[in-house]
């Protein structure tokens, strides 16, 4: 097959359409080829709950949050812990995205029509020392629309240019080999795969039905990472950092996202580092209506819910609810179990929990006003996680604790819980709350939280005892591993350019979003902050179609 392109892309998600929105605006021909069908459009972007990171907006003004490019700048390096020789284009890419994130990005994205909703989200709060992991203010802002509505604003001036002749789509083509001739990458050759009209997100057959070969004056690699590739995930796992790989995995992504460009560029020349920087959450949960295969959904929780691990010891600090993603993760594999269980009130359940995924915002993501005030509002749970709670297997609700013991021993993974055990760390936890202060790490995290208007409106549940029947029933969760992203990739330099190991540009070959760690090979280091995943695919995608434009 021959086309007429001036740029290929690989990969049809969100890093891969603002690069060919770049491209078309300069009025220059793309070929995008993506090995789903066109009812994937976007990616896994689109699933997503769609959380920006952003630093010292309007939003976080009226909110009365005080942010900066330093203050933010400082978070970053502090969370991101750069520490190795292949770090030097990371640190870089770092530096540049917070000041996309302070700066432009805000106003790029609203001049494309996206908007805001008024609450800035406290994520990752790392809950140590000041120069250290997380976010010290609220940054976390939710589109409008959430995953879907980011996709829309740039998959709409992509299709227009399909429609003028500038982009063409090659859906069910999966690439193989990255074509070099003179140490240079001119195109692509791969499988066209059977056709499918699966909907979103299901998995997808691999049988095949041709061959193809592409050829263009650059291609840029945009595939995504390697969430749902678990045996990649297992070959890359920091063991002596994070502890033991769990046996046990749900996938917070589909099934297509495989990984397998990384090890198809690094073939043809390109450097990957940083395998073993990973992304992977605490709070998952079986998704009871699932898409994909061991379909994940996470609980993105406020801070009062008391977390256990498997042999019922409660977690110390800083491991509290959205607070150090991979300290909790240490500690929670440490016990030699891969799971662990959150112990909540109903009062607790119906502010704090939320769900990741567009699918589970059913009124934000449909931008329904009058739905959102409604929902939030009402008494109980949100639908969504009120379904959840009738349905996931992941769920016990009794109206005691000698009860809710009993029915989480029948879901255990791990060792028999004993109630007395678990009552005598609730109770030693609930006679700390009759006053305005106290010992307690946890409940002194709770009291700094409410202090923030948004977390007290419509997050953080008012301090209460945890065995207070008023505030019932009794609530536990098992919580599983969720497999997400890793933080490495592609090493590439500020135009995306992917480089050779020996540092130089490989000609015609760049990369974009996770698949490139999100820029340089690995702009988050060790940790993210959050709201980072698509404001890294939209400024690394940006840079490649920049520099090709």
């Amino acid at each position: 097959m021959s086309e007429q392109a001036d740029v290929i892309v690989v990969g049809a998600g969100l890093a891969g359409l603002v690069a060919t929105y770049e491209l078309v605006k300069a009025g220059r021909r793309v070929l995008i080829v993506e090995q789903e069908n066109r009812a994937n459009l976007g990616g896994q972007a689109f699933w997503s709950l769609g959380g920006l990171f952003m630093v010292d907006t309007p939003e976080q003004r009226r909110l009365g949050i005080k942010d900066s490019l330093a203050l933010a700048v400082q978070d970053w390096m502090g969370s991101a812990g750069f520490d190795r020789e292949e770090d030097l284009w990371a640190r870089r890419w770092a530096r540049a995205y917070v000041e996309f994130a302070a700066t432009r990005k805000r106003s790029y994205l609203h001049e494309l029509g996206l908007r805001l909703t008024p609450v800035v989200g406290w994520a990752e709060r790392g809950g140590n020392m000041a120069d250290g992991h997380g976010n010290s203010v609220p940054r976390f802002h939710l589109t409008w629309g959430t995953g879907p509505e980011v996709v829309r604003v740039f998959a709409e001036p992509v299709l227009a240019g399909e429609r003028r002749g500038l982009v063409t789509f090659r859906f069910r083509h999966q690439v193989d080999e990255l074509l070099v001739e003179d140490g240079a990458v001119v195109g692509v050759r791969g499988t066209v795969l059977e056709p499918t009209d699966l909907e979103r997100g299901k998995a997808s057959p691999r049988g095949e039905a041709g061959a193809f070969e592409l050829r263009a004056g650059a291609v840029i690699v945009t595939s995504g990472g390697v969430g749902h590739n678990h045996e990649l995930i297992r070959r890359s796992w920091p063991v002596e950092r994070l502890g033991p790989c769990p046996e046990t995995m749900i996938s917070g992504v589909p099934a297509h996202v495989d990984g397998r460009m990384l090890e198809i560029t690094e073939r043809a020349g390109g450097n990957v580092v940083n395998r073993d920087r990973m992304w992977h959450y605490t709070e998952g949960i079986h998704n009871w209506d699932p898409i994909w295969p061991d379909h994940a959904i996470r609980i993105i929780p406020g801070p009062s819910s008391l977390w256990f691990d498997a042999t019922g010891r409660r977690l110390p600090a800083p491991n509290f609810p959205g607070f150090d993603t991979n300290a909790t993760m240490k500690a929670i594999l440490s016990t030699g179990y891969d799971y662990s269980w959150f112990v909540l009130t109903q009062t607790i359940i119906e502010k704090e929990f939320a769900l990741s995924g567009s699918e589970q915002n059913p009124d934000i993501t449909g931008k329904d006003l009058k739905l959102a005030l409604a929902s939030r509002r009402a008494k109980g749970a949100p639908g969504p996680v009120e379904a959840f709670k009738r349905h996931g297997v992941d769920f016990v609700v009794a109206g005691d604790l000698r009860s809710l013991v009993a029915g989480m021993n029948k879901i255990s993974r791990g060792p028999q819980l004993d109630p007395a055990a678990l009552e005598r760390q609730i109770l030693a936890r609930d006679g700390e709350v009759i006053n305005g202060y106290s010992k307690d790490l946890q409940l002194m995290a709770v009291n700094n939280a409410r202090r923030y208007v948004g977390d007290r409106l419509v997050r953080v549940a008012k301090p209460h005892r945890i065995l207070d029947p008023a505030h019932g029933p009794l609530i536990a969760v098992r919580l599983n591993i969720l497999t997400r992203k890793t933080l490495g990739g592609l090493q590439t330099n500020l135009d995306s350019q992917v480089l050779r190991p020996d540092g130089t540009p490989m000609p015609g070959l760049y990369a974009a979003g996770e698949v490139a760690g999100f820029g340089g090979g690995g702009v988050h280091g060790y940790n993210a902050l959050e709201g980072t995943f698509l404001g890294g695919c939209i400024f690394s995608g940006r840079a490649a179609g920049l520099a090709l434009a």
